[in-house]
């Protein structure tokens, strides 16, 4: 492969003879011209096109190009020199492995630059659907950097002719016996990712797990989610356990409004409409209840001792279920005691069959 650079590079300046100086002098300057004449007008005008679309990291992009391509141009100018002047086959070797190591670094560089513009590109909210969170990036770029760090590496001792094969054999053999050693780690980190990913519940969302644990989401991490009941004492949760448990999410659906009941129970011959009027103006003058959807009366079942009924509301959130349905309560029972209106109870008649004998 060098032996036909150099053909086809010597055939090029045959004009200037055998003087390999002057020659490598010329394709030096040659790749000085060029790679300014790329940067100077390649560069404008795809800034230009850039411009005119709506997204910015194509601007980004090439914005950041600049170096990288210069830098190319010149190596590879430096390479074709080296060729050129004939050089030991010791001392040619190192010079071309210099190069590519500087080669390699110019657009690691590049890359670990790009990597976050991308992934806040990915994580916005305007993507349907988002690839990834806002909360997720720093993983997804720690992990991205890492890999380029990996491969760079591996290309550099590569441009040094060093073999790489014992190394990733240790590697792949420590990477197995953390795996076992971290499995737990392990799980609840994928399970945070994938938590973070897909987006089951965020944070402020009230939520009720299959144990039966009801609180709000105050922090989602990459080991645990934190859970701070209405008691005020906080759950922390490992992840492996909150993706493959069943998750009941209080706050999500088309509106965070969450919809309340009282139950309530009447005597036998009581007028059902009346009590219907008299639970849907209970609901009506109480502010903390929402006009939309309005409140509504179901009569539910012929209960052993009375009629059931239930009030069903909506709140504007699920924290304020308790405190509302207290309010509501109250203004039921006072409510029916001014209508008139028996609240049903267990009621039991004893009779006895004959006194005993003194």
């Amino acid at each position: 492969m060098l032996d036909e650079s150099q053909s086809i590079i010597e055939s090029s300046l045959a004009f200037l003879g055998d003087n390999h100086f002057l020659a490598a002098v010329l394709i030096i300057f040659t790749s000085f011209a060029v790679a300014w004449l790329m940067n100077r007008y390649l560069i404008t005008l795809l800034q230009k096109l850039a411009s005119k679309t709506k997204g910015y990291v194509d601007d980004r992009l090439i914005e950041d190009l600049r170096r990288p391509l210069f830098s190319t141009v010149l190596i590879l100018g430096f390479a074709s020199a080296t060729v050129v002047l004939r050089l030991s086959e010791g001392v040619q070797s190192t010079i071309s492995s210099v190069l590519q190591m500087l080669a390699v670094l110019v657009w690691t560089l590049f890359a670990l630059k790009l990597i976050p513009v991308l992934l806040r590109r990915l994580a916005e909210p305007d993507r349907v659907p988002a690839v990834v969170s806002v909360q997720t990036v720093p993983l997804f770029q720690n992990i991205a950097n890492i890999a380029v760090l990996i491969l760079s590496v591996y290309y550099i001792f590569s441009s040094w002719h060093v073999d790489m094969t014992a190394w990733l054999a240790s590697a792949g053999i420590v990477g197995i016996a953390v795996a076992f050693a971290a499995k737990d780690t392990l799980a609840n980190l994928f399970s945070g990712i994938f938590i973070l990913a897909d987006r089951p519940y965020k944070i402020g969302n009230f939520v009720v797990l299959g144990t039966g644990e009801r609180g709000e989401v105050t922090h989602i991490g990459m080991r645990s989610t934190r859970l701070l009941t209405r008691d005020d004492v906080e759950i922390t949760v490992p992840n492996s356990i909150m993706g493959n448990t069943t998750i009941v999410n209080e706050s999500g659906g088309p509106h965070e409004k969450f919809r309340i009941r009282v139950q309530v129970g009447v005597a036998y011959g009581t007028d059902i409409d009346e009590v219907r009027e008299a639970l849907l103006s209970v609901a009506v003058r109480e502010e903390s209840v929402c006009d939309e959807p309005e409140p509504r009366v179901r009569f539910r079942r012929f209960g052993a001792s009375g009629l059931d009924f239930e009030l069903l509301c909506w709140i504007d959130e699920p924290v304020l279920s308790g405190r509302v349905i207290d309010i509501l309560n109250s203004s039921v029972y006072k409510q029916f005691q001014a209508s008139g209106i028996e609240i049903p109870y267990a009621k039991r008649d004893i009779y006895v069959k004959e006194l005993p004998q003194r």
